[in-house]
């Protein structure tokens, strides 16, 4: 916290190093370097810079009226305005209503925030998961294509040794393991600059062609060399769920299987969808028609019989992290909701339209908000996260958890400079039954 606190002080010493490092840094900048950068662009620019901090004052922030939220905003520092994005209120259904809300985006139809919809308890429970029961085989991590890791999974391995049972290990390269690395890697990926991918839309008409597209797997780095767990720890930045992604490509490799999914995070994205009024996110859109939804007309209105989450990724985002603008077009459901739930420290969202030249709407997303991403507009906007703000882990997520194991304080630990967000999505459209590793001649 103190961190966060000083970087808005003119007098402290982070801020005058912050100070001192950006004049540095920008004393050969051209001068009129931003002239060609797309509104979506200027917009992450402005959150990313880290002198001077970037004023908040614009971006949509509910906590910052919530007076149940108020020790939060003000020790994080980092504060928003509830009415600086025009929105609309709707009642979340079930239970009774019980009070509880949710809002629509007129600019943006299809979007809808949840502010603390999962509650304390949940939010622990689910960065547990995350941490110790996903991010582990048979569950794909970033790190796995460059590390051989401990079958039980890196961070129970990094508990162990916090706990004092085991030394801090060396956890070796996967490249050095190989008895002839070229051998081993010549059907794989090629090393070197990532390639921008810009693939068609996923749809059921062209399963056929993504299902025969060839996935090499990446190749492993020949550089590396043994790391102790605990500094690895920190380099984790993403976990499949479900559907294998392949990177490489930005399709689904359908030909290793579904996978699994947790039933504590379908149960949570299930109910996001069943209390989600629809009517009043769509109803009463003029555009509802083929040509936007497609040949089918909209499906809104049976999203609460037909959604069941089969895909999706856990990030984990360290205080510098940053996920440019980029489009979902990987699910051959092109409209139902895509929920993204934000765990640990808050972010700054930015959604825009169809291209990077629409401005973005910008959203502080705190631990415990929801997001979900619906209809076709939506789910095809431009979206990014261009700034983890530090400082801001919430007070319910400090303090032991009443838990037998006594380990919510390294969770804890590990959280002050994290956020941890679980973004699922529907990857099929129910009733589409795809023959899993069918060759596609015979899909034809």
């Amino acid at each position: 916290m103190a961190a966060s606190a000083d970087i808005h002080d003119p007098s402290s010493a982070a801020y005058k190093k912050a100070r001192k490092k950006h004049l540095k840094s920008t004393r050969n900048r051209p001068e009129h370097i931003d002239a060609d950068w797309t509104p979506f662009r200027a917009a992450e620019k402005k959150y990313k810079a880290r002198f001077p901090p970037p004023d908040l004052s614009d971006v949509l922030d509910f906590a910052a009226a919530d007076p149940t939220r108020a020790e939060e905003v003000a020790r994080g520092k980092w504060k928003g305005r509830a009415d600086s994005v025009p929105c609309a209120e709707v009642q979340l259904r079930g239970h009774g209503g019980g009070g509880r809300r949710a809002y629509v985006f007129p600019g943006t139809p299809g979007l809808v925030l949840l502010p603390s919809f999962v509650s304390p308890g949940e939010q622990r429970r689910l960065v547990k998961w995350a941490l110790s029961e996903h991010a582990r085989h048979p569950n794909e991590t970033n790190l796995d294509t460059h590390y051989v890791l401990p079958h039980k999974g890196l961070w129970n391995r990094f508990l162990r040794i916090r706990r004092g049972e085991c030394g801090d290990t060396e956890v070796l390269p996967r490249a050095g393991l190989q008895a002839d690395a070229k051998t081993e890697t010549e059907s794989a990926e090629a090393v070197g600059p990532r390639k921008l991918i810009c693939n068609e839309p996923a749809s059921p008409e062209n399963y056929a062609d993504l299902v025969s597209t060839p996935k090499p797997p990446a190749a492993p780095s020949q550089t590396l060399r043994p790391v102790p767990t605990s500094t690895l720890v920190p380099r984790l930045r993403w976990a499949n769920i479900g559907w294998y992604y392949h990177w490489g490509t930005k399709q689904y490799d359908f030909s290793r299987g579904p996978g699994e999914i947790s039933p504590l995070v379908r149960n949570i994205c299930k109910s996001v969808v069943e209390r989600i009024p629809w009517a009043d996110v769509f109803g009463r859109d003029k555009d509802d028609d083929e040509m936007v939804w497609g040949q089918n007309g909209p499906d809104w209105m049976d999203w609460n019989d037909t959604y069941e989450p089969d895909a999706g990724i856990v990030n984990f985002y360290q205080t510098k992290d940053t996920l440019m603008a980029h489009v979902d077009r990987s699910e051959l459901s092109a409209t139902s909701p895509l929920v993204s739930i934000s765990l640990g420290c808050a972010a700054v969202f930015l959604i825009g339209g169809l291209t990077r030249d629409d401005p973005p709407t910008p959203i502080l997303l705190r631990s415990g908000d929801v997001v979900v991403m619906s209809g076709p507009g939506c789910r095809r906007a431009y979206h990014g996260v261009p700034r983890i703000l530090e400082g801001t882990l919430p007070p319910h997520l400090e303090g032991d958890d009443g838990t037998a194991d006594g380990d919510w304080a390294l969770y804890e630990e590990y959280l002050r400079g994290t956020r941890i967000n679980v973004n699922v999505r529907q990857v099929f459209p129910k009733g589409f039954n795809p023959p899993v590793g069918t060759p596609p001649s015979r899909l034809e």
